[in-house]
Order: structure tokens, then sequence, then C-alpha cells
């Protein structure tokens, strides 16, 4: 199997989560950011992340983490889910990505190795949330914001192997969110938070951003 990726991406880490949660082998395959006409021949548009089995092709984050999930017979994510997870990271959407989105376009991430599959990205992104320049002078205080409402979701997080208690979708959604603020220095991680994140990382096999931070 193959699961064509940009490693930034959010929805990406979802179907990666579940490959490396139940130790299936997988061939991740990074995308230029400005590569059109690959998913598009595969799926119809320009959409990752993107499954290839057998010679099929599967798009949607989420129908690829259940149809993986249930390959084996013996499904993962079995726990509850919280409408309060959902609820924290749908209040924190907007700080996350003019934090985010920036200090993505300066990573040396493999789907940004051309200039071009870089201003790609930074022209898209441009348009979902303003000019990068001004998002990165409201940094101070979009950190101030996440920094405020971390301390709730530590107070949500039941165990760093499984933010409650038994893995869900909720540490599908939860985790890619999360690892992409890791991007962001200055963010003051609470301790359960950040124990979370490390921890899923491990189980996971998918590291954190932390190290390419500014």
């Amino acid at each position: 199997m193959k699961l064509y990726i940009y490693d930034h991406c959010p929805f990406c880490v979802k179907p990666r989560m579940i490959f490396g949660l139940k130790h299936i082998p997988v061939t991740d395959i990074v995308l230029l950011n400005d590569d059109v006409e690959t998913p598009t021949r595969m799926i119809g548009r320009k959409m990752v992340p993107i499954l290839e089995q057998d010679g099929h092709f599967m798009g949607e984050s989420m129908d690829i983490v259940a149809h993986v999930d249930a390959m084996d017979g013996r499904p993962l994510l079995t726990g509850p889910t919280r409408p309060e997870i959902t609820a924290w990271m749908r209040e924190m959407q907007a700080p996350y990505l003019n934090l985010t989105l920036p200090r993505t376009a300066a990573t040396p991430l493999p789907e940004f190795a051309t200039t071009a599959a870089r201003l790609y990205f930074i022209r898209n992104k441009e348009e979902m949330v303003g000019p990068f320049c001004q998002r990165l002078a409201e940094g101070p205080a979009l950190i101030a914001r996440i920094n405020a409402a971390l301390p709730r979701l530590a107070g949500l997080i039941r165990s760093p192997e499984a933010v409650n208690g038994q893995l869900s979708t909720d540490d599908i959604h939860l985790f890619p969110f999360l690892r992409n603020l890791t991007l962001v220095a200055g963010i003051a991680w609470p301790a359960p938070v950040w124990a979370y994140c490390t921890r899923m990382a491990q189980a996971t096999g998918i590291p954190l951003l932390d190290s390419m931070a500014a």
C-alpha cells in the first residue's frame, strides 16, 4: 500500500496515525505542494491524503482511517468520543491556522522542495487567512490565546496513551492539531498535553515538528 501525503498536512497525519498504531506497513509518498496532476489523475481533484491499494485509490482522510482500522477485523479506535474535545479544537481553529500556516511555509519539508511548490502553498493559504506578514505580526496575541486555552485541554486528557483513556477518533483529530502547533515557539505546553503529544508521536512513529519551530 502507498499513502500520498504532505508532511505538514493534518489530514494526512490522520491515516498515518492508524497505520502506525496498528503497525501496518505502508509507503508514504510526499507530493510536491504544486503537483496538481498526480492527485487529479488518482481521485479527480488535487487533494491528499490518497491511499493506493491493489490499483485502487481512496481519498478522504477519515474514510482511509476507517478502512485501515477495519482491515484485520480488529478495530483499534473503539473508545468513546467527547464533544468537549471537538469544541476545544473548534474554538482554537482560527488562532491555530493563523499561527501555523505562515510558519509551515518556512519549513524545509519535502512538499516544499522547489520554490514553485512553496509559493503555491503561500499563495493558496494567504487567500485563506490573509497576508502571512500580518499573521506573523499578530503572533504574540495569538500565542496568548492558545496558551490561555491549553490548561483547559490538559484537564480533558485522561491518559497520555489516549485522550479519552481508550483510543478513539478524538485522538485521530487531536494529535495532528497539536503536532502542527509544535511549530510555534512560545507555546506553553502543560505537562499532560506535552506528555500526550510525545507519547502519540512515539506510538504512531510520526515525529513532532518542534525541531522546526520559529
